[in-house]
């Protein structure tokens, strides 16, 4: 199979994940928990922090011994095709949760988002699996391009059925659409597998490696900074993820259509920036690009907590979106970079520990502070504290000057 070939079907398995992304952490469910599940009280906010936070708890102690497993069996898609699965079940069954069922609601939408979370730990770590290091930046970014051309199209499929007010019904179609398009992936795109006739006891290699690649962490030192930059940076991204739908509703007043034309907005300027600032961090450098990033992070902070009309708004969410797909895309290929590569899996295992456990507190601090004083804005300007910890730290990171273009 040619490397383009191989390369657009890895990015349809992005066009398919971020339908559950968007309709279930962001937007549609995230808005249904707040206004329905938890009736329009303020804890629901707090309760969504739980929820939050309790699945990439799950998701991160348990993502670098899967990481290890996989690098030793050459697994990667056995595990993908088991947490996708898990994902896309977990999903269409939030259609049963109604009015008042905060306990199942929870606890399906955790069940849910540990799948997605844990398959991205072996979707990414396919990276370097179908392209040359010098095209890490591009590739991971036309990845999530695809991924928020997938968030359009769903946009565009539940249109109808939010103008309908039949918003359970969007969980079902969230979940059919990544069944469908991520099908392509397991199909066709190949792994080098390793082969052994002894019995290994998978549990047991994973604790192991993962025990010994921690005691020689200071070998890594380089990585070791971009992981704890990637901690701080990443809690902020993935508290907007989960907040921004709830924050529009609650404190500006956004109707779900309203939100929609929106989330379309934001996706416009991510696939941008995830394509544009892409191909430059392939010719500036992946970390460069992140601190870009951070800076467009830190005025789009700032400019949500002071804006006070949907249509300013709609300039935080341009911005918001454009930070977004440069941040995600370029933190992915810097990690391909720095990765040793008989250990990419289980390192991506790290990768996610870091960005999956620093999700643990960024949507706690919110839901509390929202809950405790009453105030989205207070809650949001709490963000600038982890992106300008990570930008700091980012600076520590050295990266080789990016190969020349043949």
């Amino acid at each position: 199979m040619s490397e383009r070939k191989k390369i657009f079907i890895w990015t349809l398995f992005d066009f398919a994940n971020t339908s559950f992304s968007l309709t279930i952490v962001t937007f549609v469910y995230a808005v249904y928990f707040k206004k329905v599940v938890s009736q329009g009280e303020p804890i629901g906010d707090f309760y969504w922090s739980i929820s939050t936070s309790a699945a990439m708890l799950v998701t991160a102690l348990i993502s670098p011994i899967l990481g290890a497993i996989a690098d030793y069996s050459a697994g990667k898609k056995r595990f993908l095709l088991f947490f996708t699965l898990m994902c896309i079940v977990a999903t269409c069954s939030l259609y049963m949760v109604g009015e008042g069922d905060i306990f199942s609601g929870m606890l399906i939408f955790i069940i849910a988002s540990i799948g997605f979370e844990a398959g991205l730990v072996f979707y990414d770590a396919f990276l370097p699996e179908i392209t040359r290091p010098k095209n890490y930046g591009r590739v991971s970014g036309y990845g999530f391009a695809a991924g928020y051309f997938g968030s359009i199209a769903t946009l565009i499929g539940i249109y109808p059925l939010l103008t309908n007010n039949m918003l359970k019904e969007a969980f079902v179609f969230s979940g059919i659409f990544f069944l469908i398009f991520s099908m392509p992936l397991f199909i066709y795109l190949k792994e080098t597998r390793n082969k052994s006739t002894e019995k290994i006891n998978f549990l047991s290699i994973g604790v192991s490696r993962v025990s010994f690649t921690l005691h020689h962490l200071k070998t890594y030192k380089n990585l070791a900074w971009f992981l704890l930059a990637y901690f701080f940076y990443i809690e902020g991204v993935n508290t907007v993820i989960f907040f921004s739908g709830n924050y529009a509703s609650t404190t500006l007043g956004f109707t779900e259509t309203e939100l929609l034309f929106f989330f379309l907005a934001v996706q416009t300027t991510a696939i941008v920036g995830s394509v544009f600032l892409g191909i430059i961090s392939d010719r500036i450098g992946h970390a460069r690009t992140i601190i870009i990033s951070l800076v467009m992070w830190l005025f789009t902070v700032a400019l949500a907590a002071y804006t006070s009309d949907k249509n300013g708004f709609y300039l935080v969410g341009l911005l918001a979106g454009a930070a977004m797909g440069s941040s995600q895309s370029s933190s992915r290929s810097l990690m391909s970079k720095l990765t040793p590569p008989d250990k990419k899996t289980e390192f991506f295992g790290f990768y996610s520990f870091f960005g999956k456990s620093s999700a643990i507190v960024g949507p706690l601090v919110f839901g509390y502070l929202s809950y405790a004083t009453g105030d989205q804005r207070i809650a949001i300007l709490s963000l600038s504290f982890f992106f300008i910890v990570g930008l700091i730290l980012l600076l520590k990171v050295k990266e080789d000057k990016p190969e020349p273009e043949n």
